[in-house]
């Protein structure tokens, strides 16, 4: 996996590498159990049934993970099939639960921090990850605009009326706490302003949600899945929040299947 075998290949970081562990241990201890002595054993049947166990996002990392794995170990010669090879993932088959505006309510009534984090979920759909790596150069008041830089491209946000007040205000708010700071990062807290390598950690932004049941995810599905039902159109949904074209093609299927369905023949 750090592309360090035989064939020499971009290899993945320790902090992936420990998420796919995340993901491989409970399979792989359930493979065990079942007098599963190799890999070399596992079938694609094995694979569908690890898939099953979860289901939506969770079970798409699953096969995310078996699959990478699978071809790294035959690529090495540590196997001799793939189990993985030609097995689809059908991705979201329905469109996931909308989240109850009341819900929300609480963390708007709190701090322009919050309340920008929120609108940057709720409104723009941004990730965890996003967020933690968006700098305060990213943002542009002047020309109403946020760059959102992820691996291999750039997303560009036009702020709307509220996003700008939200932005401006938590601008305001980090001058007034922090003046002589030195951290790059757009959002920061009182431990990372005084420090000028590290950006916020993930649970920073969940701890934000957490008091009111909802998770991050959920919210940025939500907000994709109103738009998809709004506006058919892939190629809008790719535009304004960034998605590549197969996760736009899903919730465009979700959100509107008697126009996708194939046709009888």
């Amino acid at each position: 996996m750090r592309g360090e075998g035989k064939w020499e290949h971009t290899g993945r970081s320790y902090r992936s590498i420990a998420r796919y562990w995340h993901v491989l241990d409970p399979i792989l201890k359930g493979w065990l159990a079942d007098g599963t002595e190799s890999l070399r054993e596992i079938t694609q049947d094995d694979v569908k049934r690890a898939i099953a166990t979860r289901k939506g996002t969770p079970a798409r990392s699953i096969h995310i993970v078996l699959r990478n794995v699978f071809r790294a170990l035959r690529q090495e010669g540590v196997i001799f099939r793939d189990p993985t090879r030609g097995l689809v993932f059908a991705g979201i088959n329905k469109p996931p639960p909308s989240v109850p505006s009341d819900r929300l309510a609480s963390v708007l009534s709190h701090g322009e921090f919050q309340r920008f984090v929120m609108v940057l979920v709720c409104v723009h759909a941004l990730s965890g990850t996003d967020m933690r790596h968006l700098l305060l150069t990213d943002l542009d008041l002047s020309r109403e605009r946020l760059i959102v830089r992820r691996p291999g491209k750039r997303h560009i946000i036009y702020l709307d009326e509220l996003t700008y007040r939200c932005a401006s205000a938590w601008l305001r708010e980090r001058h007034r706490r922090w003046p002589v700071t030195t951290n790059p990062h757009l959002l920061i807290n009182r431990w990372t302003a005084v420090d000028t390598t590290h950006s916020l950690i993930g649970t920073t932004f969940t701890n934000i949600f957490r008091p009111t049941g909802l998770t991050m995810p959920a919210l940025r599905q939500d907000r994709i899945r109103d738009e998809a039902f709004e506006v058919d159109d892939p190629l809008h949904l790719m535009r304004l929040f960034g998605i590549f074209s197969q996760t736009a093609m899903r919730y465009i299927t979700a959100a509107h299947p008697e126009r996708t369905a194939k046709l009888p023949r």
